[in-house]
């Protein structure tokens, strides 16, 4: 028997229910993850919210935490797959919370196989998101943080502590060690998202300053705008790796 849902992701899913503004933030995310899959078969780590599996149907679900609607419960830093598994593997605000991300990136690259991909939406440490992320959202932001650190993944560690800073920093200032720690990993891609539409919807806190209406003409603002000013304001940071060979 399936144990309970976290509590926590049934408030998410009770949030995401009430505000459509919101929803049509994050199909947007989605959609542009989904873009970017390669051809064959892709899982899904951390997608206890079940919702990626609206654009990829055939996905192979996983989290850390049971829920009814996943196809398996999976640790990130020990993947239950073979070698050479799988073409994608997509994840939305799970990096932050993989206690040792170099665990994880050795295991992608491991179920990965040749030119497979890891598509990732996450949190964008920039000048101006900064200071939500620090004083507004309740995740810590740790800056002073090595993302490369390696140890034994603590069993009874809260599947929700995070650090908000960790993909801002592996492909920022340690994107050298990233490298040449995991040199058949390629960024391919790197986008800062989400300027004005996620903050101004509060997120999944109760409150939204964007009504649904103005969530699709403030996306195609944000589209013009980003080149230019995502590294300054971006609030989401889009990432794909590629495995080389």
């Amino acid at each position: 028997m399936s144990e309970p849902v976290d509590g926590r992701i049934a408030e998410h899913g009770r949030q995401w229910r009430k505000k459509p503004a919101l929803r049509d933030i994050y199909v947007d995310l989605y959609r542009r993850m989904a873009a970017h899959r390669s051809p064959g078969a892709t899982l899904e780590i951390g997608g206890g919210s079940g919702i990626f599996k609206e654009f990829a149907p055939d996905t192979v679900v996983t989290d850390i935490l049971d829920a009814p609607w996943l196809d398996l419960v999976a640790d990130a830093q020990a993947l239950p797959f073979t070698s050479a598994s799988f073409a994608n593997i997509v994840m939305f605000d799970v990096l932050h919370h993989v206690e040792f991300p170099r665990r994880f990136f050795a295991e992608a690259e491991r179920i990965l196989v040749p030119n497979g991909r890891i598509i990732m939406v996450e949190p964008a440490i920039t000048p101006v998101s900064w200071p939500f992320y620090r004083f507004i959202h309740p995740e810590p932001v740790r800056l002073n943080e090595d993302p490369l650190r390696d140890g034994a993944p603590d069993k009874t560690r809260d599947a929700f502590d995070a650090n908000q800073a960790i993909p801002s920093l592996l492909f920022g200032k340690h994107r050298p060690a990233f490298d040449r720690a995991f040199p058949q990993l390629r960024l391919a891609v790197k986008q800062h998202l989400s300027l004005f539409a996620y903050p101004l919807s509060g997120g999944f806190k109760p409150w939204s300053l964007i009504p649904r209406a103005a969530v699709k003409p403030v996306l195609a603002l944000e589209d013009a705008l980003a080149p230019v000013l995502g590294a300054l304001m971006g609030f989401r940071l889009l990432a794909v790796i590629e495995k080389t060979h």
